[in-house]
């Protein structure tokens, strides 16, 4: 399928590696042009140079709000204009109500929320008076199902998801959509580092599929939210976790 996204333009947060980068990758093959950032200088230039495309990177630290306003500022202004924003950001670290600091809770909701905010608060007037646009924000399966193993997560994302739904609701007329996506485990260097997977042990995850999610997957999905075909899809906080989760919303 054609998903019509030829020249459109896309800045894409922490995307030097996991789920961003197949966001990335998976735009710029439609004919995207693409920018990412991440923290790190190397990283986030070898990213962009295996996406190829012209991929632009950026080297910025979304945890700090001012850092995300200036991605996607930069971002807009290195690509020409904006069409899609894709916000993404590393997970906090893991923990329970017993183990984790009040102050963890603050940083965790600047990484995992108010970059997201932050990012949408400058991107949207822009995509708003050019009458299209497309917000894909990648949060977690745990906003569905909260792991008692991170609750740091748990919490943040569920912010970021009430403001998302109802940021969707208040833009739409203008020809602009905001989707989220909650991956669940993928194999990303994130997950296998918080559970040391490999790739035979997906049952035992209680993943029905058999298998563990791949970046490359991901981003297809995230392509065609940010596609024209997908222009009745909006609001919507979109699982991607083989059928893992086990509610009926």
């Amino acid at each position: 399928m054609d998903l019509g996204l030829h020249g459109k333009r896309a800045a894409v947060s922490a995307a030097s590696k996991g789920l961003g980068f197949g966001v990335a990758a998976a735009l710029s093959a439609e004919g995207v042009q693409v920018a990412i950032c991440g923290r790190d200088p190397d990283s986030v230039e070898a990213a962009a140079a295996r996406i190829g495309n012209g991929t632009i990177g950026l080297v910025a630290d979304v945890s700090e709000p001012d850092a995300a306003t200036g991605f996607v500022r930069d971002a807009r202004e290195a690509l020409g204009g904006l069409d899609i924003v894709v916000t993404n950001a590393g997970g906090p670290p893991p923990g329970n109500f017993a183990s984790v600091t009040l102050d963890q809770y603050e940083m965790a909701f600047r990484l995992n929320a108010l970059s997201a905010i932050a990012m949408c608060t400058e991107a949207v007037p822009g995509l708003r008076a050019q009458g299209w646009g497309r917000i894909v924000a990648i949060t977690s399966i745990t906003v569905r199902q909260p792991s008692p193993s991170l609750i740091l997560s748990n919490t943040a994302r569920a912010g970021l998801t009430g403001f998302l739904k109802t940021l969707s609701r208040e833009i739409a007329i203008d020809g602009v959509t905001v989707n989220s996506l909650q991956p669940g485990s993928h194999a990303t260097d994130r997950r296998k580092a918080l559970a040391g997977i490999e790739p035979g042990d997906a049952k035992d995850h209680g993943i029905p599929t058999g298998e563990f999610g791949r970046p490359e997957d991901f981003g297809a999905i995230a392509a065609f939210l940010c596609s024209d075909h997908a222009r009745f899809v909006n609001g919507a906080a979109i699982p991607v976790d083989g059928g893992a989760s086990s509610g009926l919303q």
